[in-house]
């Protein structure tokens, strides 16, 4: 077997390792409708920073859905958040859902390695097999593409307390340099002992307690 044919069959491997882990069961009401309605329960109680933190998973299994784009842009008007602004290329290569650009991705892998593999060919199927590689290859893109828009949000979290404290050091008596609303997006960078150390849209850093902040991915 050539060194091509035991790469793509690793890669295959490995990708339906992948799907296997994607086809896992769910926690019990964690859906697009599970999500969106226990959102809707916390944005009328009065609770920003939980509601955004669960129209954006929401968001995340179902990205076309208008109730939950609309209700999340009326949170975070209602909380005074600044509006989250997305490139055309994060809004196209966003646009399907993770687990069927998944499914897509493994078939245009196994497309493509069957069609590496079948070597020498009549005229005919030759042209089947050149069209079988590109077609693979495009349905691997898409996944790539998707997996490129969506990486920010594997390391985003909400602000689920009000006026918490973001600290020069990972420590409880460290010097507060500023304080992060509740319900704003930050990104996750380091943690140590209880705290995370965030980073702001506009740039600033510092630590956090964990307990105040929480991942979009859980």
């Amino acid at each position: 077997m050539s060194a091509l044919a035991r790469t793509l069959c690793l890669v295959a491997s490995l990708q339906l390792g992948a799907l296997q882990a994607l086809a896992a069961p769910a926690p019990a009401g964690y859906s697009a409708a599970g999500l969106y309605n226990l959102a809707n329960s916390y944005a009328r109680a009065g609770k920003p920073g939980m509601a955004v933190l669960n129209y954006e998973r929401a968001r995340l299994i179902s990205p076309n859905d208008p109730d939950v784009e609309a209700n999340l842009q009326f949170v975070r008007s209602s909380a005074h958040l600044p509006a989250e602004t997305q490139s055309n290329f994060d809004r196209v290569a966003g646009a399907a859902s993770p687990v069927l650009l998944a499914w897509i991705g493994i078939a245009g892998l196994i497309m493509l390695g069957g069609c590496v593999l079948a070597g020498r060919s009549s005229a005919r199927h030759r042209r089947l097999r050149h069209t079988g590689i590109l077609l693979g290859v495009c349905m691997m893109g898409a996944t790539v593409c998707n997996g490129i828009a969506l990486w920010p949000k594997l390391h985003a979290g909400v602000v689920i307390a009000g006026a918490t404290p973001v600290r020069v050091s990972p420590v409880p008596m460290g010097d507060a340099l500023f304080t992060l609303a509740e319900g704003e997006t930050v990104k996750l960078a380091a943690e140590y002992e209880g705290f995370t150390l965030i980073r702001t849209r506009s740039g600033r850093s510092g630590w956090v307690s964990k307990a105040n902040v929480a991942p979009i991915v859980p």
